[in-house]
């Protein structure tokens, strides 16, 4: 079997790890070459591939010269937010398939670049939002399909994540998020808890998003973290844009709701909180518990029902869950992020080998994108209500749903 020559655009935090976790584990795929701005990235990164005996691919400090060069069968873009769109547009022009790692748009005018492109090369391209092969959301999506919740109502999702760290070292570690929080107020990082939701709730096959408000906090927690550390004087002063909390609120054409929250300057655990309620049933991730009509007994006391509860969908898994989640090998849970990363890299190499439909596609990757410079022009606008494009041109009446994997 041919393997898949892939070439790395990026190879930061995400791309390394998806490089040493994921890609050189998979028998079927070539790393060729690495791209990144940053040399002394690229060499540390060929440096620990080859003490651990792994092929060294060809180096390069430019991107355009890397694909035209190598013309390998795919492109990982994992590079800084504001560089996805151009490299991923280059990519599809010369026939190169794209692997898009996640983030957020900055114009309607990327989003249908991006389609257009899809749509007159038709050269493959996914999005790859991994948190869509997550357990817990692959198992709330199943539950969705099999007419658990009845119908849903409403959705939640957050990405809470403490990052003040990460970003206010980004000058000292060359990561590109200091700029985009100095500079900007928007949730810049909206498709972790939007993805899964999206797919849930079949937004662009059948459904769609239609317009969306934000508001945003003041922004505290990074000036106050940065306080004190002689490394990071030159910050002590500056006035972060990024609100710590970014609210957004999306309605739905088929009259779902949808909340989004955007949480990553101030001291906390990690969540996606996802949350789905519909007429009959309700999911709660962070308890990992469903509540039933009919079944479940309602208690007064919230903490009650926790006690009695916490973890009761777990029940509910041999019928449910999905099997590559029953099934899941320690060599996939060790890949990245308990497993995700894996799951949605063989996906894409499937789709890929055998000319199948990407399941997470060009539609999905601007739809979700777009949350991004949108919620910034209503936080501008004091929250008001602003238009979700439909970048499927009235296409989603008719595109019959997919889930990223078979429920």
């Amino acid at each position: 079997m041919k393997k898949i020559r892939f070439a790395v655009c990026g190879v930061g935090l995400r791309g390394s790890s998806l490089i040493e976790n994921v890609l050189t584990k998979l028998s079927d795929v070539e790393i060729c070459a690495i791209y990144d701005p940053y040399m002394n990235k690229v060499d540390a990164l060929c440096d620990k591939l080859k003490s651990n005996n792994i092929p060294v691919p060809h180096k390069y400090t430019g991107y355009r010269e890397m694909l035209n060069e190598e013309k390998p069968d795919a492109v990982l873009v994992s590079t800084s937010w504001n560089a996805h769109v151009e490299i991923a547009l280059y990519a599809m022009a010369n026939g190169i398939a794209v692997a898009l790692e996640v983030g957020g748009a900055y114009s309607e005018k990327e989003c249908r670049a991006l389609v257009e492109t899809y749509e007159r090369t038709k050269t493959p391209i996914m999005f790859m939002e991994n948190c869509c092969f997550g357990k817990d959301e692959l198992f709330a999506a199943s539950l969705a399909k099999h007419g658990v919740f009845g119908k849903i109502v409403y959705c939640h999702g957050a990405y809470m994540h403490d990052l003040r760290e990460e970003v206010s070292y980004g000058a000292i570690r060359q990561h590109y998020r200091l700029d985009e929080y100095t500079n900007r107020n928007r949730d810049n990082y909206p498709t972790h808890d939007l993805g899964p939701i999206a797919k849930i709730l079949n937004i662009n096959r059948g459904n769609r998003m239609v317009s969306l408000t934000s508001r945003a906090s003041g922004s505290f927690g990074l000036s106050q973290y940065v306080q004190g550390k002689d490394e990071l004087k030159e910050l002590s002063t500056r006035k972060f844009k990024q609100g710590d909390v970014v609210e957004t609120t999306i309605t739905c054409e088929n009259g779902e709701l949808i909340s989004l929250r955007l949480d990553t300057t101030l001291p906390g655990y990690y969540s996606r909180e996802l949350f789905v309620r519909g007429t009959n049933a309700t999911y709660v991730q962070d308890t990992n518990m469903v509540f039933e009509d009919g079944k479940h007994k309602e208690l007064f006391e919230t903490v009650d029902f926790i006690k009695e509860n916490i973890n009761n969908a777990e029940e509910y898994y041999d019928r449910f869950l999905p099997e590559i989640w029953k099934n899941v090998t320690p060599e996939a849970l060790a890949s990245g992020h308990g497993g995700m990363d894996y799951f949605e890299f063989i996906t894409f190499c499937d789709c890929l080998r055998n000319g199948k439909e990407m399941p997470i596609d060009v539609y999905d990757a601007a739809a979700w994108m777009s949350i991004a410079y949108l919620s910034e022009k209503s936080i501008e606008l004091n929250g008001a209500s602003v238009e979700i494009p439909d970048f499927t041109n009235g296409a989603y009446k008719t595109r019959k749903p997919k889930n990223v994997i078979d429920l």
